[in-house]
């Protein structure tokens, strides 16, 4: 199975050593990569022409980093992240992928096992799931290493925050913004307004760790200023449910997401039916055998 949505991939000064289009590509699982237009030789040399899509500098431009410093250094990938999500709807899709460029495999945890996929199957079920219901804002996979082997979880939890891997519904309102932990806060935006967000336990991510790939935000910021400065931004987005503490012998950010425990999945009116039609075309496609 394929997915219903489109993937992105914003992916910048790291053309020889990005993973996740690698793995899809191993999985034979479509994309296209998001990059600077200064970048594309860079990257034609590893991924073909219609992989390649050429960010429009107008976002970067218009891109509100919740801060003051302007130009003076870069802006994160939120002003790529934007342009996927208008490219997308350009497109007529109700929904749209956006993905880390530094994830090594997608996996699903099955009899306490973590598995690694050999298809899109994994994001296809995904979207079969938020489509059941009206208020899912966003979803995405839970980090592999948040789901160890042998661990007893469920198989999703809701109105948390989504990070590196992120399934959109494009009829919202709201966007990308902030020079840091854009994830973080397009959750909290999402949960604050009353949708829900769903983090699945039963699909995993394999990300690189923060300043483990050269490129990307390693480069912009964390190998010279740490991570600090973007849990402080996180902050001040958040002051009533942030704050900053010092864990794994570097500075993180801890978000309260007891608040909005209360945020239930509201079923779609005429999923049954669709459900229902499905299932009928599915088992006429089936091979018909002899009794």
């Amino acid at each position: 199975m394929q997915p219903r949505f489109p993937l992105y991939i914003p992916s910048k000064s790291r053309a020889d050593t990005a993973t996740t289009p690698r793995f899809l590509d191993t999985i034979n699982v479509p994309y296209r990569i998001v990059i600077e237009e200064q970048q594309y030789d860079a990257y034609s040399e590893h991924f073909p022409a219609h992989k390649l899509l050429i960010l429009d500098p107008i976002y970067q431009k218009n891109y509100d980093t919740f801060d003051d410093l302007g130009d003076t250094k870069s802006k994160g990938p939120g002003a790529a992240r934007n342009f996927i999500w208008e490219h997308s709807i350009s497109e007529g899709h109700e929904w749209h992928w956006v993905m880390d460029d530094n994830i090594t495999l997608f996996a699903r945890l099955q009899n306490n096992q973590r598995i690694p996929v050999g298809d899109g199957t994994i994001f296809y079920a995904m979207e079969d799931f938020v489509l059941r219901y009206k208020n899912i804002g966003m979803a995405g996979p839970q980090y592999w290493m948040f789901a160890p082997s042998r661990s007893k979880l469920p198989p999703y939890v809701i109105n948390t925050r989504i990070y590196s891997c992120n399934l959109i519904r494009n009829d919202l309102p709201f966007r990308w913004r902030g020079r840091y932990n854009e994830d973080t806060d397009l959750s909290l935006v999402m949960l604050k307004n009353g949708w829900t967000t769903v983090q699945f336990n039963a699909f995993l991510q394999y990300k690189l760790t923060t300043q483990t790939l050269k490129g990307g935000n390693t480069e912009a910021f964390y190998a010279v200023e740490g991570t600090l400065p973007k849990s402080q931004m996180l902050v001040k987005m958040h002051p009533d449910v942030a704050k900053i503490v010092w864990k794994f012998k570097r500075w993180h950010h801890f978000v309260d997401y007891t608040p909005f425990k209360n945020l239930g999945l509201l079923r779609r009116d005429d999923y049954n039916q669709i459900e229902r039609t499905q299932y009928k075309l599915r088992k006429e496609k089936r091979p018909k055998t002899k009794r």
